[in-house]
């Protein structure tokens, strides 16, 4: 077992009767001080339905924790729902609890010197946020997801928190009846359990069994059902085992292993929002990967599976075809995943994946076969171009033609353009640009899932483009394009389009382009001031200031790029 904080004490000459004190006080006893101390992060809440459930899987933790012979310490930490606060200033806090939620777990492990960590979580930043924790404290760690919702059902159709958003354009252009705007809203969340579809949550947890870090299997189980207090139970013993293997999670976050997360999300048609928090997932273990990296992968991994938003079926669903486990044997089966790389098992992904076959079951058509995917190359395409100079990512599943080149509608704020949607300014072929919502902009680089869903329930989703400093719910599809970087607050491009510029989006090409003459551009900076901040006080103040660009994951501890 890894020398602990008590011997490392011990070897120093330290006294240790203060210490064990105060931790007989909290029910240890004697022989318990030589056992390995695991914190067990406990992200339980009823605010949001995605942490709702979480803690009998935290309850189950600790008893395993204690039979395999450790000691459970569990501390809380935040959460915000993005769900939510979607349209509203509270979804500024969203990303920027990525970054708290880390602080929160590392301050805690850390703190206290804990021998390992055992992280719960269930809404969207809930996994980044703890990976990011995680991958800097560098003890043996494991991540068990609080698991999905399931679907609700109106009228024959399944539904999702998107079907609610998407409701909302509809029935504001008069193309929803009153009975079934409140039937879905009523019956769109049926049960505990983050979002559904393919949408941030279930991406990051999916990610997190290509990783290595999570159990097999584990990432899609409903939140409601037995089998996912199971596993959490047999995720503690997993730990234990790391522990006294001295396994610990930079061995198991390299970059081949990020290669082969990427690969899923590729292949699953995961949230835009993986981009952004691999790259701090990576920036936090000290891995070398950057944005191109995922063009790099995306242009050789086709979509495999058939999943919301922008297909027929849930996470649940995918979990009855078999789950992350069957993507990833397909991959591993065609050459596009590192087999080789450690999962905190101790075994390797392809040892995980040996009794999984290489190609899904026939009774289902959730996982299509390898050689009849819905697209040949992946879903999150990585454009440049004047707009855009340092990238941004564009999500092109669900569109018969996924370029466009029309006139520019600006908007500073998610809110303007919410009233002119609302009001049915928008037409086909505009572009609309949302701008000063970006990492220090916004702050908080806000999901831009209200103005996307409403769009669609207008039947625009085909025919009108969204550029935005900002980000995109998971649960977006549409021709729409986020993360662009330089953001607007420190003067990218974005902050000079004027109304009715032509505007590019191309990603056959991986172009994003303003189609103005340079010096035309050069005259609109020369101009160009840089507005004040939204917030000088509080925390997204402090965020504002230390947060870095978007290419390099919005993190909050990469200080180059700080005070830009």
């Amino acid at each position: 077992m890894a020398e602990n904080w008590r011997s490392k004490m011990i070897t120093a000459g330290i006294a240790r009767s203060p210490n064990r004190a105060m931790l007989r006080a909290v029910d240890f006893k004697d022989g318990d001080f030589e056992k390995p101390i695991v914190g067990v992060a406990n992200g339980h809440s009823n605010m949001n339905p995605c942490n709702a459930g979480i803690q009998p899987l935290v309850d189950r933790a600790m008893d395993a924790l204690r039979k395999a012979g450790a000691m459970p310490q569990v501390f809380g930490t935040p959460t915000v729902t993005d769900g939510i606060g979607m349209g509203t200033d509270g979804m500024k806090y969203s990303l920027v609890s990525r970054e708290v939620i880390a602080d929160a777990i590392e301050t805690s492990v850390n703190g206290q010197m804990m021998d390992g960590a055992l992280v719960v979580g269930g809404c969207d930043k809930n996994m980044p946020g703890g990976m990011m924790a995680i991958a800097r404290m560098n003890v043996p760690a494991i991540y068990v997801y609080a698991g999905s919702i399931k679907p609700g059902h109106w009228k024959g159709q399944d539904l999702t928190i998107a079907s609610a958003f998407e409701a909302v354009g509809a029935f504001s252009a008069g193309k929803m009846s009153k009975e079934d705007y409140d039937g879905i809203e009523k019956n769109a969340c049926p049960t505990v359990g983050a979002c559904g579809g393919m949408f941030t949550a279930n991406t990051m947890s999916t990610s997190f069994e290509a990783l290595g870090m999570s159990l097999m299997h584990s990432s899609t189980m409903a939140a409601p059902d037995a089998e996912k207090v199971d596993s959490a139970g047999e995720s503690a013993k997993a730990l234990v085992n790391a522990i006294r293997k001295n396994i610990r999670p930079r061995d198991i976050i390299t970059r081949k292993s990020i290669e082969n997360v990427v690969s899923l999300v590729m292949a699953t048609g995961g949230s835009t929002n993986a981009v952004l928090h691999y790259l701090a997932i990576a920036s936090a273990a000290e891995v070398e990967w950057t944005i191109d990296d995922f063009e790099r992968v995306r242009r050789k991994v086709p979509v495999l599976c058939d999943l919301k938003p922008s297909g027929k079926y849930v996470a649940t669903d995918l979990h009855k075809a078999g789950g992350a486990p069957q993507v990833l044997k397909m991959l591993l089966a065609n050459g596009l995943l590192h087999g080789d790389c450690m999962t905190i098992t101790g075994r390797t992904i392809a040892e995980e994946l040996a009794n999984i076959p290489a190609e899904p079951r026939k009774d289902q058509d959730v996982i299509r076969p390898f050689n009849n995917p819905l697209y040949k190359q992946g879903h999150l395409a990585i454009l440049k171009g004047n707009l855009a100079t340092e990238g941004c990512v564009a999500k092109i599943t669900g569109l018969k033609n996924p370029s466009i080149t029309g006139p520019a509608r600006v908007y500073d704020s998610e809110r303007e353009v919410m009233v002119a949607i609302m009001d049915r300014k928008i037409k086909p072929g505009d572009v609309v640009v949302i701008r000063y919502e970006g990492p220090k902009g916004g702050p908080g680089m806000q999901e831009m899932l209200a103005p996307t869903s409403a769009l669609t329930g207008q039947g625009l989703g085909d025919s009108v483009g969204l550029i935005t400093d900002g980000r995109f719910s998971g649960a977006t599809w549409g021709m729409v394009v986020g993360h662009v970087a330089p953001e607007a607050y420190v003067g990218g491009t974005i902050a000079l389009v004027n109304e009715g510029d032509s505007i590019t989006i191309d990603a056959h090409k991986q172009l994003i382009q303003l189609n103005v003459p340079d010096d035309e551009l050069a005259k609109r900076r020369a101009a160009w001031k840089q507005t004040k901040p939204r917030f000088t006080r509080g925390l997204l103040a402090k965020y504002a200031y230390l947060v870095s660009t978007a290419t390099k994951g919005a993190v909050t501890d990469s200080f180059d790029d700080a005070k830009k």
